[in-house]
């Protein structure tokens, strides 16, 4: 892979952002419309309702949707992010996808061979896969040993958001950097400055996105409210607490299936 630098066009990568943008929103708002009330009546933990004496319906939708549109939406936008970090990769270095699972970009720099795994922030793994994430990396460094290759590399984990500190960067156990926030951004696109000029093209129409969201929003909590009354609620309109822990926790028993028996003649 040769080397090959091309100053970062702030004016393209707003264009890329704008006409881009709405796949985020599009993504938000078919999550919103797509929803039951049985996902997040099991995603969300009814005990803990019951000891903070919850007695309304409302109360209860509210607590759980919140958390479970909060964790899609980071999801989805993560997404979206680590393809904008790919994008501008590819126009400054000419970044490519590299051939090993989990590695999304391979570009020179500086005389030094990057590989690099974008992750939306710097919490985003537990220890398994962090372990799967070294691993990836060692087969990168393999191929490239058995390819022939004499520039030195290096792996790196890069992240969209968060701190980074120079004394914690470099994580021995698997010989690899954790850049976050400004030095990823600064690592994939030559600009210590991009963490900052991608903030007012993130918010192109967002205002009028978010109106079309709300409303949506606004009637989800309407539906979800009025089903839950009338699943989950006594005839005095008491929150039915066995019946809803019943949904979210109770073992499902499979009957098996009689097998058929000889016939007798």
């Amino acid at each position: 892979m040769v080397e090959n630098m091309t100053k970062l066009d702030l004016n393209d990568v707003t264009r890329y952002v704008e006409n881009n943008i709405k796949d985020f929103h599009e993504k938000r708002l078919a999550k919103v419309n797509s929803i039951k009330l049985s996902d997040v009546i099991r995603a969300k933990n009814p005990y803990l309702f019951k000891a903070k004496n919850v007695t309304t319906a409302s109360e209860i939708i509210d607590g759980i949707l919140s958390a479970f549109l909060s964790s899609s939406e980071e999801g989805i936008f993560g997404n979206w992010l680590e393809r904008l970090a790919i994008y501008i990769n590819q126009a400054v270095y000419g970044g490519q996808k590299a051939a090993v699972d989990g590695i999304d970009l391979d570009f020179v720099k500086d005389g030094k061979r990057y590989l690099v795994a974008i992750k939306s922030g710097p919490n985003w793994g537990n220890d398994s896969q962090y372990k799967k994430l070294i691993d990836q990396f060692n087969t990168a460094r393999k191929r490239l040993s058995t390819s022939g290759g004499k520039v030195e590399t290096i792996c790196v984990n890069g992240c969209c958001y968060g701190r980074s500190q120079d004394k914690s960067e470099l994580k021995a156990k698997g010989n690899y950097y954790k850049m976050c926030g400004q030095r990823f951004w600064e690592l994939i696109s030559g600009d210590p400055n991009l963490f900052i000029d991608i903030i007012v093209p993130i918010g192109h129409e967002a205002e009028r996105q978010n109106q079309e969201f709300n409303v949506s929003y606004g009637n989800l909590k309407n539906r979800l409210e009025k089903e839950f009354l009338l699943q989950f609620t006594d005839e005095a309109g008491a929150i039915d607490w066995a019946k809803l822990i019943k949904f979210n926790s109770l073992t499902e028993v499979k009957v098996p299936t009689p097998k058929k028996g000889k016939q007798i003649k």
